[in-house]
């Protein structure tokens, strides 16, 4: 307990010396299983990075996977994103992305690795400027059930996950990086919750930064197809 408290107290001091603070990452998700092999995806996101209590940025995306083999799950999406600034859209985004996701277990733990290709367009309202940038990015994922053998109804589970962005044409390449550590609950076959901080280094040539977020979301899981073993879809904070 004595470590974990100097942790804390070590954590809240670094912040409080780089006049760093929290900010807000809300998130609600769909998954919607609609045949044996393929599934809807929806999401929305309002963030208070400035602000905690006042947001400036969300997303709306969605798309459509396919259950290639019980591992292994391509998708492709698109989304629409805006940051604002002084109560006003400072830039406007719209995205295509192409992704796989290759998962697999050890014992409980469930490790899932997955890769995404990003092609961005940007709009920024305030100055008629215009943009392109293809990202890429991994993402390493691991979740373990607490209370049970594998992700159910009324199951706790830790979830902990890191991923590196790299940019093209902007400098530096290497433009991101993300930590995440929370807890999520199954609460029936439809509804669960997760919670937890997401640490997220941005590189810039005018100076690095990071964000720290306070990340919470609500997952929503329909499955109309006839399988008995139903598994549950937590994308975590993206």
């Amino acid at each position: 307990m004595k470590l974990i408290l100097s942790i804390s107290l070590l954590f809240s001091l670094s912040i409080f010396k780089a006049q760093e603070h929290i900010s807000s990452f809300n998130a609600l998700t769909l998954t919607y299983k609609f045949h044996p092999k393929f599934f809807l995806y929806a999401e929305g996101q309002l963030r208070g990075i400035e602000d905690y209590t006042y947001p400036d940025y969300y997303e709306i995306k969605g798309g459509l996977g396919y259950n290639l083999t019980k591992n292994h799950k391509p998708f492709i999406g698109l989304g629409r994103y805006a940051t604002y600034k002084d109560h006003a859209i400072n830039k406007e985004e719209f995205r295509v992305w192409l992704q796989d996701v290759i998962d697999f277990k050890k014992g409980v733990v469930k490790f899932e690795n997955r890769f995404r290709v990003e092609k961005s367009w940007f709009y920024e309202p305030q100055t008629d400027k215009s943009s392109e940038r293809m990202r890429y990015r991994y993402r390493l994922n691991v979740s373990v059930p607490l209370n049970a053998k594998k992700i159910a109804p009324g199951t706790l589970f830790a979830n902990a996950y890191d991923e590196i962005f790299v940019v093209t044409p902007m400098k530096p390449s290497f433009a991101r990086n993300r930590v995440y550590g929370g807890l999520g609950y199954q609460i029936d076959e439809n509804f669960g919750i997760l919670g937890g901080y997401l640490w997220q280094r941005e590189f810039e040539a005018k100076g690095n930064k990071n964000v720290h977020f306070v990340y919470l979301a609500l997952n929503i899981n329909i499955d109309d197809t006839d399988n008995d073993n139903k598994t549950y879809h937590f994308p975590g904070a993206d």
